[in-house]
């Protein structure tokens, strides 16, 4: 037996038999505590520590559990959330068979695949920390009446992008209005890809599809599977850049500021592209 620089024994700590470790590392992988009836949101050690005791009355501290979920290739991260009406299944089906047959479709028929979404923003979502001494907890001076707007967007792996904003809330006719925008913007038929909000699937869009079809097609992403939208991140990077500039006062300023951003990522292709790159959306790049 090896000993260690502090003359313990190496492997003195390990108390699990080999097929119970595997055993454990899959529940891990595989499920996540509530599954196993465990009264844990997530996989902390302290959780780890009860499966073992749990499953094999072995009573390990905190400090060997770590151990163990460092030897086996385990580190602590920030879990993706997903909703429990997911079908991860359907997804899986969706990804190997359905997006391949869309992007085979678009190769034979010459067109560009976009993918698209909706997203809201508010003049006072100003987020992040800010400096003050200790123990007064800095003051953000919002409207009492926030300024509001909405934007649809599309995105392809290629670099392009088409984006409409508007102050109501989504219907037929103004997706139909950024649809003949966004046919306008191409040189070629597009396929597009979309979530499952009602609007798009409402009888009026799709007869205007239907009449159209030469020009435009809608696909859908499985139910609850937002972290398969590209244009989530492209969402995200928009609310970032509003978030870090002082709340809009004049009427009118939250419009600009947001329009001055998309705009400047139009002129960047490649920064387009880069959002393609995040692990759950590069079935698209």
């Amino acid at each position: 037996m090896k000993v260690g620089d502090k003359g313990r024994p190496k492997g003195i700590w390990r108390k699990l038999l080999p097929h119970e470790e595997q055993q454990v590392r899959q529940d891990i992988t595989d499920k996540c505590p509530e599954q196993l009836k465990l009264a844990f949101a997530l996989w902390t050690r302290q959780a780890v520590q009860v499966l073992i005791k749990q499953n094999y009355s072995v009573d390990l501290t905190l400090q060997a559990v770590g151990k163990y979920l460092k030897r086996w290739g385990f580190s602590p991260q920030k879990p993706i959330r997903r909703a429990y009406e997911r079908n991860d299944e359907r997804v899986r089906v969706w990804l190997q068979n359905e997006y391949l047959a869309i992007a085979s479709k678009a190769k034979k028929e010459n067109a560009e695949i976009h993918w698209g979404d909706e997203t809201g923003l508010r003049s006072d979502d100003v987020n992040g920390r800010s400096y003050s001494p200790k123990g007064k907890t800095p003051v953000q001076k919002v409207k009492e009446t926030p300024e509001k707007l909405n934007m649809v967007s599309t995105i392809t792996n290629r670099g392009q992008m088409c984006f409409m904003f508007y102050k109501e809330n989504m219907t037929a006719q103004l997706m139909i209005k950024f649809l003949k925008r966004l046919i306008r913007s191409c040189k070629r038929k597009v396929i597009l890809i979309l979530d499952n909000l009602r609007v798009h699937h409402s009888k009026m869009l799709q007869k205007w599809l239907a009449e159209n079809k030469a020009f435009i097609e809608v696909f859908f992403l499985p139910s609850y599977s937002p972290d398969l939208k590209p244009d989530e991140i492209l969402n995200s990077n928009l609310k970032q850049a509003i978030s870090r500039k002082p709340e809009s006062r004049r009427k009118g300023e939250l419009a600009k500021h947001a329009k001055a951003h998309m705009q400047s990522i139009q002129k960047r292709p490649e920064h387009i592209k880069s959002f393609f790159q995040k692990e759950s959306v590069r079935y698209a790049s």
